[in-house]
């Protein structure tokens, strides 16, 4: 299984489309809005850079479902299906892979708010955010594998970024939440994104993470994982 990981992971960084899209726009997008009109506040750059690495982290989560569905296209799926290894470890190998994968986001974003936008926090915090932000992405990864076990290559690829635009909105990733009108804000509080980013943002103001955010992440955790197993129980009665 260990094998299949280094193998995935080497594709997966390999990708250019991924490279840009799950690692530079974030990043580009950090300092674009925290630096329009030359603006200085210390507390909304600090909080952007924990909303930004949190998207960041998302769309690399979700991008691994694309690679399940290429992975039906080529046959690969179908070759894993009559190796020794288990269904439970070929889902596992991908979730890791996820999870694996998300990193190079979520370090590119915190070293562009603590390098360029002089973001300023304790080791112990630097650290904690970006823990907790890799644990906290493991859902996202199980939407995508949900998506590419169940959908074609095309329409994982419109699916996942759907959902990474719709819940990096919703959840409050790019704009404060105080910007929202109040019915907003109370659907925003139910979203895995609101509560993924909540994690890394009471880390940067000195406090534990909530055990409402906790529980919420938690219960998406679940049906995320649920919604994976459902996809790839279905994709081996196809492939």
């Amino acid at each position: 299984m260990f094998d299949y990981l280094r193998l995935e992971v080497r594709r997966t960084l390999r990708d250019t489309g991924f490279v840009i899209g799950g690692v530079a726009m974030p990043v580009m997008m950090y300092l674009l809005f925290t630096n329009l009109g030359g603006g200085d506040d210390g507390a909304w750059k600090t909080a952007s850079m924990v909303g930004m690495a949190a998207y960041g982290a998302v769309g690399s989560a979700l991008n691994t479902g694309g690679g399940v569905a290429e992975d039906k296209v080529t046959g690969w799926l179908r070759q894993l299906r009559v190796t020794p290894m288990t269904s439970r470890q070929v889902v596992l190998g991908r979730a890791l892979t996820g999870s694996v994968t998300v990193l190079p986001a979520i370090v590119a974003v915190l070293a562009a708010g603590g390098l360029v936008n002089g973001v300023r926090l304790d080791a112990w915090q630097w650290a904690a955010t970006a823990v907790l932000l890799w644990l906290g992405s493991v859902p996202f990864t199980l939407l995508g594998l949900g998506n590419g076990y169940r959908m074609t290559t095309q329409t994982t690829g419109v699916a996942n970024m759907v959902c990474n635009l719709g819940l990096a909105v919703v959840g409050g990733l790019w704009f404060p939440l105080a910007l929202f009108p109040g019915w907003l804000r109370s659907v925003s509080a139910y979203t895995p994104t609101n509560r993924f980013a909540e994690l890394g943002v009471s880390v940067t103001e000195g406090r534990a993470p909530g055990l409402t955010a906790v529980a919420v992440l938690g219960a998406w955790l679940l049906a995320f994982g649920s919604y994976a197993v459902i996809s790839y129980r279905r994709s081996a009665r196809t492939v």
